[in-house]
């Protein structure tokens, strides 16, 4: 297992981490998974053999579910592990049971902690933007929780570039505890992240944490074009709607690319599209969720997974987009003066 430092922090991490938003099942959270406590035992103790050493997950998965399971399986095995969670969707009925006021956030950690049966948090995640309140306000509460030691470090997840600028420059301006890293939805079949998100981690010295790397399992290889749906996945459900997806021809088109790196390698469409996740820049770790045990085994195959320059040539010229305004003209008239960041969108254009 490589390890990577997460963003400019102290922080070492390996490439591949256990999400667990499969753990409980509760509500809309069984088109998902239904892991319980035995299983994930199980699934935790093939991700430490492995040499995962980060295990992801929110007081929103399965109503606070998935935080209490994690707590049971830890317990005596939490020194080997770094624990993320986040705050930010409701957790109650009432009007502040929600968003990133100071009170809600303190309120939700030390539920947080309790769920999880420890004394601290390693990376404590903003779980999406709250436009409502004072940025200042939120980014103090998360620096009050790490000067109290209930937290080690802060992210954040599924920002905008401005909001993440905003929030950095609002804790810098105030000499408060900033982000280290971001969470981002970001695969082959979507790379919005490249445009902004991905020059901003590079630029600012943010870890990059990818959810959902297979697109909800539609870059598994179990959708083929022409075929019926598989008997089991997320979108087997009508209701389950995430990634959108906009362009059916081209998600074909990226599936049919993986089967064929994975045929001529002898391995799978997972690996190939984990393994391409793990060689993009900026990107600091691929977070696994899985429903089986087999599933999860064969995925932790991608950290030593090899993808050649024809692999990697194949599998971009079926998932690049063009380019936006201003990216396009940056590309023709700026290409002069352009840093690491900017080359991480531009340098393919050039």
């Amino acid at each position: 297992m490589e390890y990577r430092q997460l963003g400019d922090s102290g922080l070492m991490v390996s490439v591949l981490s256990l999400g667990t938003m499969t753990f409980g099942g509760e509500g809309d959270y069984r088109m998902i998974g239904s892991t319980g406590v035995e299983d994930a035992q199980r699934q935790l103790d093939m991700c430490l053999a492995a040499g995962v050493n980060l295990i992801d997950t929110s007081d929103a998965y399965s109503f606070g579910r998935s935080e209490e399971i994690i707590g049971e399986v830890i317990k005596a095995r939490r020194d080997e592990l770094l624990i993320a969670t986040k705050v930010r969707f409701p957790i109650g009925p009432g009007p502040n049971d929600a968003g990133l006021s100071r009170h809600h956030i303190i309120r939700a950690c030390e539920a947080s902690l309790r769920r999880l049966q420890t004394d601290h948090i390693d990376l404590y995640q903003a779980h999406n933007w709250d436009g409502v309140t004072p940025v200042e306000e939120t980014m103090a509460a998360f620096d009050a929780l790490v000067s109290s030691g209930k937290v080690r470090y802060i992210g954040c997840s599924n920002f905008a570039g401005w909001h993440v600028m905003k929030s950095l420059a609002a804790s810098e301006r105030n000499r408060l505890s900033g982000y280290v890293s971001m969470q981002i939805h970001y695969t082959l079949q979507a790379r919005e992240a490249e445009n902004e998100l991905i020059p901003i981690a590079l630029d600012q010295g943010l870890g990059v944490l990818v959810w959902s790397p297979l697109a909800a399992g539609l870059l598994s290889g179990k959708y083929r074009r022409n075929d019926s749906a598989p008997e089991e996945g997320r979108h087997t459900f009508e209701e389950w709607d995430e990634p959108p997806i906009h362009d059916t021809e081209r998600l074909y088109d990226i599936i049919d690319a993986l089967i064929a790196v994975a045929e001529r390698h002898g391995s799978t469409a997972a690996v190939v599209a984990l393994a391409w996740l793990l060689r993009r820049p900026g990107v600091t770790s691929v977070l696994l969720g899985a429903r089986t045990d087999e599933q999860l085994s064969g995925n932790l195959e991608a950290a030593s997974f090899e993808l050649s320059d024809e692999d990697l040539d194949l599998l971009d010229s079926v998932s690049r987009v063009p380019l936006g305004y201003p990216y396009w003209h940056q590309a023709r008239l700026a290409r002069d003066r352009l840093s690491e960041a900017d080359l991480s969108l531009l340098g393919r254009y050039i």
